[in-house]
């Protein structure tokens, strides 16, 4: 038997709103995937895609899907 995590990070809006783009927080991310790697997460899963912000702006999104065995 497995369980599952998600972790939703996203572009920085202040950047998308007032550059018109961002970028995905890099660090922000390995430091995600290091902190789960060590409680014994697998990543399982990733994907990114456009969401939309407000009205008139996209910023893109990673979902990460993370799976270990149950204890």
């Amino acid at each position: 038997m497995k369980e599952f995590k998600i972790e939703v990070i996203k572009e920085n809006a202040a950047s998308v709103i007032f550059l018109g783009n961002g970028k995905l927080p890099i660090s922000r991310m390995e430091d995600l995937l290091n902190q789960y790697g060590n409680d014994g997460w697998d990543l399982s899963f990733q994907i990114v895609e456009w969401r939309r912000l407000l009205l008139f702006w996209r910023r893109e999104a990673a979902i990460i899907t993370f799976s270990r065995d149950k204890k």
